[in-house]
C-alpha cells in the first residue's frame, strides 16, 4: 500500500508545539523520533531497562527531531498536508515575532511529505528468515517456506508476528539446544514451563520433543496470541498453554525444566522465583545473556541455591543450566 509520511524537523521545544498543532487539527496518532529518548535509555533509568545496544544507534544521538504522521496517498490527504505545512510556517512566523518568549527555540520547523510504498519494507525480513537446524532434532522453518525433513528431523513451523522468536538468533538456539539435552530420553514425563515465551518457539518445540505438559508465561498479550496460534500451526495445542502475565507472578506450576529466555538482569530477578517452582532435581535454562555478563548471572544464580551444570556460548552470547 502506497501511503503519505508527513515529517516536521524541530527542537525537543518545537516538537512539543508541533504535537499540539496536530492534535489541535484532529490527529491523535504521532510517530516522535527524539535522540534524548535513546539517552535516556543509555543512562539505564530502569536497571533493567536494556542489555545490548547496537553500536550504529549510539551513533545518531546527534540527529534532529521529527515527529511524524502518516496518511493513505490520497488527493484530499495531500490537500490536507499542504494546508499542515502552512500551519507549521505560521508557527514558525510566531516564534521569530517572540509570541512565545525570546528564549525559546523550536528548531526549523521544516515540514516535508514523503511518499512510501510499504511493500519495500513490510515483510523485507522475511528474505533471511529461511529454514534452520537450531538442535539436532528440530528444524524451524517459517510457515511460508517449503521444508521436507530429513531423517530423524522434527519441524517447528513458527511465524513470529510481532513476537520475538525464530529460533535464527543464539539467544534462542542455545537455549533450545540445552532444552533438548535436559529434557533426556523421557520428555514425555517432564513438564515446562516458559518464561516469556515470546512467539511460542520454545514451548512449542518442548512438546514436539515429546513433553505433554508445557506452560508459556508471556506479559504481552499480543505476543502470547501469537504463541497460541503458532501452537495451533504445530498441532501441540493440547499440550501447550499459553498466559498472559508478569513472569511468574500467580504462576502456580511446578516444573522439571523451566525455560528463560530474556536478558541478564531479568534472568538474576527471576532466579528466586524460578527456584520456588522447579522440582527437585529440576534444571533452570537461562538465555540472552551477554558474556561479558556470564559470571554475575552465574553467581546471581547460585546465590538462590542452585548448582552450575554447564554455560553454552555462541559468539557474544551464552546460556547457563543450573540445577
Amino acid at each position: 500500500m502506497k501511503y503519505l509520511e508527513f515529517r516536521i524537523h524541530a527542537s525537543r521545544q518545537g516538537i512539543e508545539q508541533v504535537t499540539a498543532l496536530f492534535m489541535k487539527c484532529g490527529i491523535d496518532t504521532i510517530s516522535i523520533d527524539d535522540p534524548e529518548d535513546m539517552e535516556d535509555i543509555l543512562n539505564k533509568k530502569n536497571e533493567y531497562g536494556w542489555d545490548y545496544i547496537d553500536d550504529e544507534l549510539k551513533d545518531t544521538l546527534d540527529r534532529e527531531p521529527t515527529a511524524s504522521v502518516y496518511f493513505e496517498d490520497t488527493k484530499e490527504n495531500r490537500e490536507f498536508i499542504q494546508a499542515l505545512k502552512i500551519e507549521v510556517m505560521k508557527l514558525k512566523s510566531k516564534e521569530l515575532e517572540g509570541f512565545y518568549g525570546w528564549d525559546v527555540d523550536f528548531g526549523r520547523l521544516y515540514g516535508e511529505m514523503i511518499e512510501t510504498d510499504d511493500s519495500q519494507w513490510k515483510d523485507k525480513w522475511k528474505e533471511y528468515f529461511k529454514p534452520t537446524k537450531v538442535t539436532e532434532r528440530i528444524v524451524v522453518k517459517p510457515t511460508w517456506e517449503e521444508y521436507e525433513p530429513g531423517e530423524g528431523e522434527t519441524v517447528l513451523e513458527i511465524d513470529p508476528g510481532m513476537a520475538f522468536g525464530t529460533g535464527t538468533h543464539e539467544t534462542t538456539s542455545l537455549c533450545m539446544k540445552l532444552m533438548e539435552k535436559y529434557l533426556g530420553k523421557a520428555p514425555e514425563q517432564k513438564k515446562v514451563l516458559d518464561v516469556g515465551c515470546g512467539s511460542g518457539i520454545l514451548s512449542i518445540g518442548a512438546a514436539l520433543l515429546g513433553c505433554r505438559d508445557v506452560l508459556g508465561v508471556e506479559i504481552d498479550e499480543d505476543a502470547a496470541e501469537v504463541a497460541r496460534e503458532n501452537a495451533e500451526k504445530n498441532k501441540v495445542s493440547d499440550f501447550v498453554k499459553i498466559v498472559a502475565g508478569d513472569l511468574t507472578d500467580s504462576v502456580d506450576f511446578e516444573a522439571h525444566v523451566i525455560l528463560a529466555n530474556l536478558m541478564a538482569d531479568l534472568v538474576v530477578k527471576l532466579a528466586p522465583g524460578a527456584r520456588k517452582l522447579l522440582k527437585d532435581d529440576g534444571v533452570f535454562i537461562s538465555s540472552g545473556i551477554l558474556t561479558e555478563k556470564e559470571e554475575m548471572v552465574s553467581e546471581a544464580i547460585k546465590a538462590t541455591g542452585f548448582t552450575i551444570l554447564e554455560v553454552a556460548r555462541d559468539g557474544e552470547w551464552c546460556a547457563i543450566a543450573a540445577r
